[in-house]
């Protein structure tokens, strides 16, 4: 095997635009696959079991892919520096190449092994995989990074236009001798006792087969209509490609080139609709530059000042947000599509993010952190920066004022009612017109749907008003305490 070039598999899970893999196959070397599984990396942020068990059926669906291309994927488990020093004297391979990570303990870490197999005579490359514009190269005038997202939006649709996707390789050369891989189901990635997970095999296909079918389907059915639908609860009418960017299943370059592509075919998709969802795709390039120049964005408030803030320490009112039992059913809603399919619609998002923060006054830390635990999608960038910008900490955060009402954000994003009666089934005989308040349901309409306030479903866990005030109150003392 001397001579082989390793690709190491990381937050990329794909063989289409993969830079990586391409550079090891340009070798004419034979190529070994690796994934690496370090629990113990210092620094690292850990996934939660929602994104463990996408990892888990996303590494099988690489490993088909590769064996249909007389490859496989070799899994080791371990502290990645021993992992490398282990593979490369066992394959005498003469390259490593892998695509970037940007948050710092991931940079550090690959800075290690890139020192470290230098130092052996191994050759090195990384590449830009998983973002549109690399993190450095995107400045204001003066140099620094962007804190607001529109003008660093704009910078970056006047730079350099990205790269074209890569194609897949037909075939990968394998090696004469296959190092050992770890069993897949030795890391226990999926849950077991209880398996909590049907709801997520019902809802996702994780691997790059189910990218492709997942934007086929945005680009043939909902682009068109995307910019005026898109914030609809009941429809599905989003992208929900979140989950396979996150785990690079698929990559930002071939999600909006294709979409530029079908907008060219199809007369139907406007300007307007491109340009919003590309936006989207801005937003997750945003919250990776912020987290790229601000490496304590998912611990420590962006704003100095909301270190001031009086967050409440409300463990009751945590455990009901978390299992959608606040009394607000589009909040609740939204609160069991995550726990049922590991994922949640993102206007519904910043309601139930907005309800913890500023009714329930409680830090968005929790929120994140159960979050990140709960999502397919958690990615870190975007689940920090979405967070702190909900809360009023972040970068170009919503201003704290802007509490959304619950029953106004459902009657507006739900009218009919139909995405809460899909997740709060408890509620679904109640008619549109009290689904989103039933506590101001007259005792007639409730006897008739079935529902018992404060028994089948929960009275209100803090009034909106008084909660609004209450948030207010807080901010304007955090203001006076800044002046």
């Amino acid at each position: 095997m001397s001579g082989a070039s390793i690709v190491w598999f990381r937050h990329d899970t794909r063989l289409s635009d993969n830079p990586a893999l391409a550079a090891a196959v340009g070798t004419g070397a034979p190529v070994i696959p690796v994934f690496v599984l370090d629990d113990a990396a210092p620094g690292l942020r850990l996934v939660g079991g929602a994104a463990r068990w996408w990892t888990h059926h996303g590494l099988a669906a690489l490993d088909a892919d590769l064996r249909r291309r007389g490859s496989r994927l070799i899994l080791r488990r371990g502290r990645t520096g021993e992992v490398f020093d282990r593979l490369v004297a066992e394959t005498g391979a003469g390259a490593v190449f892998w695509n970037r990570r940007y948050d710092t303990a991931g940079r550090d870490i690959d800075a290690g092994i890139e020192t470290a197999l230098t130092a052996r005579g191994v050759r090195t490359g990384s590449f830009g995989a998983s973002l549109l514009h690399e993190p450095w190269t995107v400045r204001t005038q003066l140099g620094g990074p962007f804190r607001v997202f529109t003008p660093f939006w704009q910078a970056c649709r006047t730079a350099a236009t990205p790269s074209a996707p890569l194609p897949a390789p037909d075939r990968l050369e394998a090696p004469a001798v296959w190092p050992s891989s770890d069993p897949l189901a030795s890391w226990r990635l999926l849950p077991t006792t209880p398996d909590w997970a049907g709801g997520l095999r019902e809802t996702w296909t994780p691997g790059e087969a189910g990218a492709a079918a997942a934007l086929a389907t945005f680009l043939d059915d909902r682009l068109a209509t995307y910019r005026d639908r898109r914030d609809r609860a009941d429809l599905a009418a989003t992208s929900a490609l979140s989950p396979w960017l996150a785990a690079g299943d698929i990559g930002p370059r071939q999600v909006l080139n294709a979409v530029i592509d079908a907008a060219r075919r199809d007369p139907e998709v406007t300007d307007q609709s491109v340009e919003k969802f590309a936006a989207e795709l801005g937003w997750r390039e945003f919250s990776w530059h912020l987290l790229f120049h601000f490496p304590t964005l998912p611990e420590v408030n962006f704003r100095a000042e909301f270190d001031a803030f009086p967050w409440r320490d409300d463990a009751p009112a945590l455990r009901a947000w978390q299992r959608g039992l606040t009394g607000y059913p589009l909040v609740d809603a939204g609160m069991r599509q995550l726990w049922t399919t590991g994922w949640m619609h993102n206007r519904v998002r910043m309601v139930a993010a907005s309800f913890l923060a500023k009714h329930l006054m409680i830090h968005w830390r929790e929120g994140e952190a159960w979050f990140r635990d709960t999502l397919v999608d958690a990615d870190p960038a975007s689940n920090a920066a979405g967070w702190q910008w909900v809360a009023g900490s972040g970068a170009d955060a919503a201003p704290f004022f802007r509490i959304f009402n619950p029953v106004l954000q459902g009657e507006r994003f739900d009218p009919a009612g139909d995405y809460v009666r899909r997740y709060v089934p408890e509620l679904a005989r109640l008619p549109a017109d009290w689904i989103h308040q039933p506590w101001k349901a007259p005792p007639r309409v409730l006897a008739e749907a079935g529902v018992r306030l404060g028994a089948s479903y929960p009275l209100p866990i803090v009034d909106h008003g008084e909660a609004r005030s209450r948030a207010l109150a807080a901010f304007s003392s955090l203001r006076r305490v800044a002046a």
